[in-house]
């Protein structure tokens, strides 16, 4: 059961690193010298001998002209085939393709109400990380509100919910389609987000679909300087207008900016971030969209802890381990915390855990990320980073942790 150790160590990230600097030409002084990487750090990465951080990760991407999900090897055809996943992706981008051709006459018009009720079902699915239930289910919903941006095409309060409906479905696309590691699906999906979002007349819709693009395309493509920029635009035209919803977008968007800032290793700008993350925090007393159902705050959650959450991931790009695991170990999350926040929560504290030797520790985080969000925690590239790490740490893994690497895919 599970894989033999030779074939994993061939196929850690490290691996891919040393293939693609072969194929740009590249000496390993001169990968370091673009990526401001010491040459032993990058040395032992390319051998195995240690995981690479984020942000380290990022800087190489950059200078290989390449996006994280090449580094990370994904998507993970092999797993995608045997989920049956792959068999739903052609289907989602056709109908994308198909975004704005006029329906066929006597093609059904989906009343609102029913296209809310179907919307918010999937982004339900989305939070329990269902991404099979979810795929299956986006070719149809993405006909149905493209064919109600046409019908509603009068200007009025119709025509805005027609386009919210259809940017949102555009949203969960993406997100399913960067968690598979399609990153041209996820980029489609963006873009048709880009032009529904500012016709649903709503202002917290724009900044959503302007975090998204910063978490999925600026954060990919090894460019977070970008993804600041792009949510400082976000920050300056959503107005702090005292609303919970608006609230939890602009303190979402503090968060990012902070963990962006970190990738690019600029930490007084990431703690600056943080502070003011803390500080809307305070003020909003301790917003936490948590107890709502998924789609009330438009999916994101914001609070206190949310803040920790954010501390924890600036430790982890800043290689302080450490206080990563330090964090993590004060987190407290509420039962009604989303599946699919939790898993991600577990996730990192299995990366901090791993990178301190607590292995056995580590193994046991990505257990309960397994039990609780399958699907996420078997196609996040971290978790493939982080089995690597485990596998390679001892000459002989126990029974479990083969068993988790054969399941993950790793």
């Amino acid at each position: 059961m599970g894989v033999s150790m030779p074939d994993q160590k061939e196929r850690h990230i490290g691996a891919r690193i040393r293939e693609l600097r072969a194929i740009r030409d590249f000496s390993l002084t001169e990968l370091c010298r673009l990526a401001h990487v010491s040459t032993s750090q990058l040395s032992r990465v390319e051998n195995g001998e240690r995981p690479a951080s984020p942000s380290v990760l990022a800087s190489v991407a950059r200078a290989l002209g390449v996006t994280l999900s090449v580094l990370h090897g994904q998507p993970y055809i092999h797993m995608l085939q045997k989920d049956q996943l792959d068999r739903l992706l052609a289907p989602i981008s056709s109908a994308l393709d198909a975004w704005d051709i006029p329906p066929e006459d006597g093609t059904p018009v989906r009343s609102l109400d029913d296209l809310a009720m179907r919307t918010g079902h999937i982004a339900a699915l989305r939070a329990q990380g269902e991404f099979g239930d979810v795929a299956e289910a986006l070719p149809e919903l993405i006909a149905d509100t493209a064919v109600a941006v046409q019908r509603y095409s009068a200007p009025g309060r119709d025509r805005e919910r027609a386009h919210n409906m259809q940017s949102e479905v555009a949203r969960t696309t993406a997100i399913i389609a960067y968690r598979l590691g399609f990153m041209e699906l996820a980029r489609l999906a963006l873009a048709r987000m880009a032009m529904a979002a500012p016709q649903s007349g709503d202002p917290r819709q724009v900044a959503v679909e302007r975090y998204e693009r910063a978490v999925i395309t600026h954060a990919e493509t090894s460019r977070p300087d970008r993804g600041v920029a792009l949510i400082k635009q976000a920050l300056r035209d959503l107005h702090d207008d005292g609303d919970a919803s608006t609230m939890a977008v602009r303190g979402t968007l503090l968060l990012r900016a902070s963990a962006l800032s970190a990738v690019q290793r600029d930490h007084s700008a990431a703690e600056d971030w943080l502070g003011q993350a803390s500080e809307l925090a305070e003020a909003g007393a301790a917003l936490d969209a948590a107890a709502e159902p998924p789609g009330e705050r438009y999916a994101l959650a914001f609070g206190d802890l949310n803040v920790a959450l954010g501390r924890l991931d600036v430790a982890m790009y800043k290689d302080d381990h450490e206080e990563a695991l330090r964090v993590a170990t004060t987190v407290r999350l509420p039962d009604s915390y989303q599946p699919t926040r939790v898993a991600g929560f577990l996730i990192r504290k299995a990366s901090a855990e791993a990178w301190t030797a607590h292995n056995e520790d580590a193994l046991e985080s990505l257990e309960q990320a397994r039990q609780t969000a399958p699907q996420l925690t078997r196609y996040h590239p971290d978790v493939h980073e982080t089995v690597g790490t485990l596998l390679r740490a001892r000459k002989r893994a126990p029974d479990k942790l083969r068993e988790f690497a054969a399941w993950s895919g790793v």
